[in-house]
């Protein structure tokens, strides 16, 4: 059986794709919008900056050494330096990949974590942008079995805890990849419909709604449910 061309594969899996799948977009978050926009590295280091004013005061007010302020600094320095860390080694494990028939993210740093959103198990999509030019892009699913929010955490949307929204985290060039997955799931709700399988041919960009929150990309509502995968491509 002959392989699957090596552009037709998502980065860091060996598995081929199944007959008639292509991939739109690969890609991973930028690392220092996650740092500021997931691990809120700069309100950290704001919250360490204001213990030090605060300390570098009452040491003046007490007529004391104005050195009170050191300690916080030294700690918040540290604390934000591991921030940094992990938002790199975030970024460079993960991958995520729109095809013409799922969505799909490789996450995890010590324990990786393989997920398959086939497009039929969306039911929503939306797009928020930073502005470093990042964007992030929540996924809604159909009601049925669900990671828990710990467990994509920090691919997930804010605070949707009861109903966790996988999402794909500071991606650059957002609205271009936003607009790839509103038309793959546009192609993947019209082959539903006539009974054929989507293709890539059908799966070009078209505008998608931006704004500084959330905003519906142009999706419908989609037909039968399928399963979140964990392990391989399988049926999507």
């Amino acid at each position: 059986m002959s392989e699957t061309p090596a552009a037709e594969r998502i980065a860091g899996i060996h598995e081929d794709l199944p007959p008639g799948e292509r991939v739109l977009w690969q890609g991973a978050p930028a690392w220092l919008s996650l740092a500021r926009h997931a691990f809120h590295v700069r309100e950290v280091a704001a919250y360490f900056v204001l213990l030090a004013v605060v300390a570098t005061v009452l040491d003046k007010i007490d007529g004391r050494p104005l050195t009170g302020g050191a300690t916080p600094l030294a700690v918040g320095a540290i604390g934000c330096t591991l921030l940094l860390f992990l938002a790199f080694l975030s970024s460079r494990t993960t991958t995520y990949a729109v095809t013409t028939r799922r969505v799909f993210l490789r996450i995890g740093i010590a324990l990786p974590l393989t997920i398959n959103l086939p497009l039929r198990r969306i039911e929503a999509a939306a797009l928020a942008l930073h502005r470093d030019g990042c964007g992030d892009l929540p996924l809604s699913l159909e009601k049925g079995p669900h990671l828990a929010f710990l467990h994509l955490w920090p691919h997930a949307r804010p605070w949707r805890l009861k109903q966790p929204e996988p999402m794909m985290r500071c991606v650059a060039d957002a609205e271009r990849v936003a607009r790839i997955l509103a038309d793959a799931l546009q192609a993947m709700h019209a082959s539903l419909a006539s009974g054929t399988a989507p293709s890539a041919a059908n799966a070009a960009a078209s505008p998608a709604t931006a704004g500084a929150a959330p905003s519906p990309l142009p999706v419908q509502r989609h037909g039968p449910s399928g399963n979140v995968g964990q392990h391989g491509f399988g049926a999507a």
